[in-house]
Order: C-alpha cells, then sequence, then structure tokens
C-alpha cells in the first residue's frame, strides 16, 4: 500500500460515523446499516459507506434481495505495520520477569550453566 491508497483509510477513519460504521461491521455481517443511523439520510449513510468501500475497508456483496456488508481488516493492518509496528519496542526482560519465569519453573528444569572457574579451565587446556 502506497502513500495515496493510505490516504483514502486515514480519511475513511477520520469521521466519527464511518467509525461508528466500522464498529458495528466488526460486530458482524450488517444488512442494515441505514437504519442504525436514524439522525441521518439514506443518502448521507450510503456517501460515508461509498468512502469505506473505496478505501478498501468495506466488503459489500448481495444475496438476493439484501447487500451484505463486511469490514475488511487488511488496510487498518497495513497502517499498523506501517506506523505503529515500527515504533513499538520488543518487550524487555526485566528483573521481575526473570524472578517470575524461575518461580514458574519450581522443579528447576531450566539449568543454569556452570562455569568452571578460570584456574580450572586453563589447567585443563594445557
Amino acid at each position: 500500500m502506497h502513500g495515496d491508497e493510505f490516504d483514502a483509510v486515514w480519511k475513511a477513519l477520520s469521521d466519527s460515523t464511518r467509525q461508528s460504521i466500522l464498529d458495528l461491521l466488526r460486530q458482524g455481517h450488517h444488512p442494515q446499516i441505514v437504519e442504525a443511523f436514524p439522525h441521518l439520510s439514506r443518502f448521507g449513510v450510503m456517501k460515508h459507506i461509498d468512502v469505506l468501500r473505496e478505501a478498501g475497508l468495506m466488503h459489500t456483496r448481495e444475496e438476493r434481495r439484501q447487500r451484505i456488508n463486511s469490514l475488511n481488516v487488511v488496510p487498518i493492518r497495513q497502517i499498523h505495520e506501517r506506523w505503529v509496528g515500527r515504533f513499538e519496542e520488543p518487550p524487555k526482560l526485566t528483573c521481575h520477569s526473570r524472578k517470575k519465569s524461575r518461580r514458574q519453573d519450581p522443579g528447576g528444569t531450566q539449568r543454569r550453566r556452570y562455569h568452571k572457574p578460570r584456574s580450572a579451565r586453563t589447567r585443563a587446556n594445557r
């Protein structure tokens, strides 16, 4: 996905009504989106749906006399990978997490390495 394609997704995500439509779609396939927004005209809702389709965030298929709408999360994942994922830090192993992992292994199956004292290693190599 290139900059222009991201622009369409950002534009689609920038409106609270379109965000509400996506939230509705996230709950499952929803054939009657227009009825979920009684404060908007049918034409207004359809314009929002067109913006979501153009951005690739929504798929529509026709079944008999109904249109079945579904969410396409791929563009959102691509934005996350591009803009969020690259700035996330890998989890750090803290002293607390090390102690916790030792407590979870009470039998000692994770063995510690035993290092010979330096003098013993030098004598063995001679």
